[in-house]
């Protein structure tokens, strides 16, 4: 979890690649009440969404930025069968999951402001007003705890992606 432009997405796309085939990962497919631009979800209408919610289709759900996201009960087979199951999720959702899903470990991928709104206006999804919420959004102090690691994801997408796929690993590691 992080704010926009973080690079949650680059990185757990980066993730996906080099554990793909590890039986120990599963890499959850959000529900997004969006289109998929640019990120690897599943898609919804809001009706749908709120019909899905109410009938226990997702074991986290959260509202930001006008969309709603919900991560799938499906995922809890996985982490019953001691995988680490990798989602992208709120800050918002995250007293939820701690609360509802624990054990729970939060990678909490933050970058300067600058980089923030830049990958925000490079995506091309939002408009000005947008992405000024969402950099305002990006103030929200991210979770502390022991089951926090943070990742600041200033420097490459190769470095980013081996610091996650470090946490990640460390993560199954600590389960085993």
């Amino acid at each position: 979890m992080g704010p926009s432009g973080a690079g949650k997405d680059s990185l757990i796309d980066g993730a996906r690649r080099i554990l793909a085939g590890d039986p120990g990962f599963h890499f959850v497919r959000r529900v997004v009440t969006r289109q998929a631009i640019g990120e690897d979800h599943d898609t919804m209408t809001q009706d749908a969404f709120d019909v899905a919610e109410r009938e226990g289709a997702f074991i986290l759900s959260w509202r930001a930025h006008g969309l709603a996201y919900g991560i799938p009960a499906a995922a809890q087979a996985h982490r019953a069968a001691g995988t680490v199951a990798v989602a992208n999720a709120s800050r918002l959702a995250i007293p939820e999951a701690r609360r509802h899903l624990a054990p729970i470990h939060i990678v909490a991928v933050t970058a300067a402001a600058e980089a923030l709104a830049a990958r925000i206006a490079r995506r091309g999804r939002e408009d000005a007003e947008s992405l000024r919420e969402r950099l305002r959004a990006a103030a929200i102090e991210l979770p502390k705890g022991p089951d926090v690691t943070r990742l600041d994801n200033d420097g490459t997408l190769d470095a980013g992606i081996a610091s996650f796929v470090a946490a990640l690993r460390a993560v199954r590691d600590q389960a085993i």
